[in-house]
């Protein structure tokens, strides 16, 4: 380890680390990985209105394109998928800040 690595700390080494680790990094990330809430939470409700208003407006028609309805109920399940992820970030919003 060189004076000059950006990647590692200038304090004592954590013997945790392996020495080829990047800074900031304790290998343990799957148990302790923090996703961008916010950024899921904008997109789980960009999915639940695109999907939803689609699937609604094709399961709805008179004579749907090509006269198929399977892709409206995919669309309404993926507004459902949309939901579901909706409410587990806001649940883990609330739980971040009262938490």
């Amino acid at each position: 380890m060189s004076a000059a690595d950006p990647h590692r700390p200038s304090g004592p080494a954590d013997p945790r680390v392996p020495p080829e680790q990047p800074r900031g990094r304790t290998g343990d990330e799957p148990r302790t990985a923090r996703s961008p809430l916010t950024l899921r939470l904008v997109l789980a409700v960009f999915g639940l209105v695109v999907c939803g208003v689609l699937g609604t407006l094709w399961l709805t028609a008179a004579e749907p394109p090509g006269g198929a309805r399977g892709p409206g109920v995919v669309l309404v399940l993926l507004a459902a998928v949309a939901l579901a992820d909706l409410v587990v970030v806001s649940l883990r919003l609330r739980r971040r800040r009262h938490g």
